[in-house]
């Protein structure tokens, strides 16, 4: 009985086509019951259409608001298509019959005459085939043919009839139930709403989607009405997110309810809706009148709201009856309820600031002073959705042209730096500039201008020198308490990156030497640490180490990013790991999309240093995805980059290439230098997996010549030992040692005990027989703390195995051999495994027998992946069997179905049936 209508409902149907086998046999009675909007005309229309199907005949009516007073008018729906077999009745029920549906005049006759008349008629056309009676919104059906229905109801057994009736839970009728079978209609799950929406909705923002689902509650009503709504709505300034307007259908779900209320609970009811905590305390601070609330018990006789007592709390039932409220009050009651609240929160200046501009009516620069004061409390505490919602009804209510396109261009930059839509931020900034901007004004304008670009059609250079242009020429005299300007020169340091050369960072480095009395503490770390680390970062580690020490009680996510920006190349991301996923937690509810992101990249690099390259694959999956819904297509490279190097890593060497070409493809027609060096890594990487030692050279060369660590290429750092193990592979041995010298004279070492690592291995391959520096680099490994960068003790214990055996010293080549075998293991890194597996035969190592592999070489973890979604389990359902979460059954079933030759679930089961599976398959 499914359809592509009808998600969620198998069980309900199932029972409802249980109920039509009953009804053939012995006749059956079903009464359903449900909210309105929650589906329950769509499962008795199912129900219907499977009766005709099988041959039963189906006979409908419905209960109607306006015809509740007229006597026997449901009966007369019901019975209209049979009113031609009256005459099988004998003359006295078939006369009174008639008279009650009005096909005869009369007197009215004898209730329990037309019970009978009715029932026999039932039973007679039940004789020629099964008959199924079938009521919609029984709530509204007159008293007469209740009591008609009720009768027939308690005696369908021993005919082939059936009754469906559905009717509102909540609602009173006249139908006596006692005795009868019922079905309550719950709202649909997460996982089925889920299947709705995007079956109808594809396109829609994941932050539309959360949205929505919180206000639908699963209702399917609501799911399918609310949408257009949410997509086509502009940025509301109002801060109550689940009132929305509401379209005719789903005004009418509560309508009826709340039009019946005094007119004392309306008002206090919006009173509620308005302050938007459910804090019973906050209502009687606002209605003097009312100290004891009595005039809410209307609203809960009808179940519109619960009170919870031992907290003091209200709740609405459904989330969109608050927004039927609204939707019925008028503009002068919802103006006083604003008031009210506002006087009732003084202790509360950004929800005051919200009331009071909500009931505002014109210009009023108090409060738009008061709601700007509330868009930089609440970015202290990463929303940027409120921020750039209230800077906007802030530049609304301001008084002069100045004010109102400062606020404006404020609320550009937010939007489009932080996480708001850019087509939203691209108006902002259009309808700021037609007012004249200050100089304030003007820095956030060139900033939101910058990254709409970036995230446009646009390019570095062009982006760089409008924002510098706006620095120099503004009057901020370089004040470093001035928030546009820090927020500019944060910009100026991204594009200066981006941009990749000297050029780039003179302006930077030009306005931050004129910043008084001197530049803020995070951007005075960042731009030591993030530039040219190799030249300037170790004079800042105390200052770093004073910030980091106190980002575990940080709540502010911009400076959590930040601070992760400012660290990456001190090796401290393991520092920021736990704020990160604060951050990356907060995204996933509906947070920031930019910080999110900023977040995600942090722990990608982590987890690829720290050998969690799973991990790694799921966060980079994830933000390409926050990426390509939220706005943000510039920074996809990022997370191409993360996915290339494992790749690379793990063997699979097309995708890194293919990876790191659409990195460079898109990189340099914009001028992305920075994204066009990063991408030489996957190819350096690529290459070294497959022994090919001169390409590996060449790629990690264009990051950094050998001899000179690269300036304003802080990534180079990454490719230190590839470019020196390369050059040693293929006998440059010359450049090798220059790198190795580069090193040494820009104390790199001391920058991070993770270069302290690489160091003792480049010097260590180049050295030579100098036991010293095998000596040097066994101390290293020795210390325990080294074991947390996985990758690089992994690769520098391979290097030190390999030279060992060579020396002759087989027994402690093996050990590191070994100890570097478990770290690559662990990462499936299978290209390096190989390469350790070659040199442990060598050393007389004999190694076990490896784990017998699936068709086409899948491992065990993949087989039983493979053959759980082939037999139609979902993500989720295979994470919690496997104790995986759901992205990285994704991410296996990303590697399976290339292996398998397929591309899709549906081919799994064929491939996995086959001959060549069942004789590979892991025992």
């Amino acid at each position: 009985m499914a359809t592509s209508d009808l998600f969620g409902r198998r069980a309900e149907l199932s029972r409802l086509s249980a109920f039509l086998d009953g009804v053939r046999q012995n006749g059956q009675v079903r009464l359903i019951w449900g909210d309105p909007g929650v589906g329950k005309s769509a499962l008795v229309n199912a129900t219907s259409q499977l009766a005709q199907r099988s041959g039963m005949r189906v006979l409908h009516g419905s209960g109607s608001e306006f015809e509740a007073d007229v006597s026997y008018s449901t009966l007369n729906q019901l019975l209209l298509p049979v009113h031609d077999q009256l005459d099988r009745l004998p003359p006295g029920p078939r006369e009174a019959l008639a008279v009650a549906l009005g096909f005869d005049a009369g007197t009215t006759p004898d209730a329990l005459l037309i019970c009978n008349a009715t029932l026999l008629l039932i039973r007679s056309v039940s004789a020629d085939q099964p008959v199924l009676l079938v009521i919609d919104d029984l709530h509204w059906i007159d008293r007469a043919s209740s009591v008609v229905i009720g009768f027939i109801a308690r005696r369908l057994d021993g005919c082939r009839a059936g009754l469906l009736a559905s009717a509102r839970t909540g609602t009173g009728n006249f139908l006596d139930r006692r005795g009868l079978s019922e079905m309550t209609v719950e709202p649909l799950d997460h996982e089925a709403a889920a299947e709705l929406v995007t079956t109808h909705f594809p396109a829609m923002p994941d932050r539309t989607r959360r949205r929505l689902f919180d206000l639908a509650q699963g209702n399917p009503l609501a799911l399918m009405e609310l949408p257009p709504t949410l997509l086509g709505a502009a940025q509301s300034p109002m801060p109550q997110t689940d009132v929305v307007p509401l379209g005719d259908r789903l005004q009418a779900m509560f309508a009826s309810r709340i039009s019946d209320l005094p007119e004392a609970t309306r008002q206090i009811l919006l009173l509620a809706t308005f302050e938007g905590t459910g804090d019973l305390q906050h209502l009687r601070a606002a209605d003097d009148n009312a100290p004891g609330l009595a005039d809410l018990a209307p609203a809960e006789r009808a179940q519109l709201v619960r009170i919870d007592d031992s907290t003091s709390r209200i709740a609405f039932r459904h989330p969109l009856i608050r927004s039927a409220i609204v939707a019925m009050s008028t503009h002068d009651e919802r103006c006083a309820a604003h008031l009210t609240l506002a006087a009732a929160l003084r202790g509360r200046p950004e929800r005051r600031a919200w009331h009071l501009s909500a009931a505002a009516t014109g210009p009023d620069e108090s409060v738009a002073e008061l709601l700007e004061e509330a868009a930089h409390r609440v970015m202290l505490r990463g929303d940027s959705f409120a921020a750039t919602a209230a800077l906007t009804r802030a530049a609304e209510l301001s008084t002069t042209n100045h004010d109102r396109a400062r606020r404006l261009a404020e609320a550009a930059y937010i939007g489009a730096e932080a996480g708001g839509s850019s087509a939203d931020a691209a108006t902002l900034l259009t309808t700021a500039r037609q007012a004249t901007l200050d100089s304030a004004g003007s820095l956030h304008a060139a900033s939101a201008a910058a990254f709409l670009m970036l995230n446009g059609d646009g390019d570095v250079d062009t982006a760089h020198r409008l924002l510098t242009g706006a620095i120099e020429t503004g009057d901020h005299g370089y004040r470093a308490d001035d928030s546009a300007l820090i927020e500019a020169m944060q910009t100026l340091l991204l594009l200066s990156w981006y941009g990749g050369t000297p050029e780039y960072w003179e302006p930077f480095h030009r306005a931050l030497s004129r910043m008084q009395p001197e530049p803020l503490d995070v951007l005075s770390l960042a731009s030591k640490t993030f530039p040219d680390p190799v030249r300037t970062a170790a004079a800042a580690l105390p200052e770093a180490e004073a910030l980091l020490s106190r980002l575990p009680g940080e709540t502010d996510p911009t400076r959590i990013v930040r601070l992760g920006t400012a660290s990456v190349y001190l090796d401290r991301l393991a520092d920021i790991r736990e704020p990160s996923w604060r951050v990356v937690r907060q995204g996933r509810d509906g947070g920031p999309p930019r910080r999110h992101l900023g977040a995600l990249m942090h722990l990608c690099l982590d987890s690829f240093l720290v050998g969690r390259w799973d991990e790694a694959e799921e966060l980079a999956r994830e933000g390409q995805h926050i990426c390509e819904t939220a706005g943000f297509p510039f920074f996809a490279w990022y997370f191409h980059y993360n996915l290339a190097i494992v790749a690379a890593g793990r063997g699979r060497f097309d995708e890194a290439y293919a990876l790191a070409d659409e990195i460079t493809h898109w990189a340099r027609p914009r001028g992305v230098t920075a994204a066009a060096l990063f991408a030489q890594h996957p190819r350096a990487l690529a290459a070294l997996g497959q022994g090919r030692f001169d390409e590996a050279f060449r790629h990690a060369a264009a990051m950094s010549p050998p001899g000179a660590l690269a300036a304003y290429a802080p990534h180079c750092t990454w490719v230190i030992f590839d470019l020196v193990e390369a050059a040693t592979r293929i006998g440059r041995t010359v450049e090798a040692q220059a790198h190795a010298r580069a090193m040494r004279a820009a104390d790199l070492a001391g920058l991070s005990p993770r270069m302290t690592l690489i160091q003792a291995g480049v010097d260590m391959l180049v050295a030579g027989d100098d036991v010293a520096a095998t000596s040097r680099v066994t101390q290293v490994l020795s210390d325990p703390t080294m074991e947390k960068w996985q990758y690089d003790t992994a690769r520098v214990r391979l290097a030190l195995g390999e030279k060992l055996r060579r020396t002759g010293s087989t027994s402690e080549a093996s050990r590191h051999l070994l100890e570097a075998r478990d770290g690559f293991a662990a990462m499936a890194a299978g290209p390096w495994l190989a390469r350790i597996d070659g040199e442990l035969r060598a050393t007389g190592h004999r190694l076990t027998d490896p784990a017998p592999q699936g068709p086409a070489g899948l491992t065990a973890q993949e087989m039983q992946i493979a053959e759980l979604a082939a037999v139609g389990l979902s993500n989720k359902q295979i994470a919690a069997r496997l104790f995986l979460s759901h992205r990285t059954v994704g991410s296996h079933l990303y590697r399976i179905f290339p292996k398998l030759g397929v591309t899709s679930r549906a081919g799994l089961r064929d491939a996995l049936s086959s001959p060549e599976a069942h004789r590979s398959a892991p025992r």
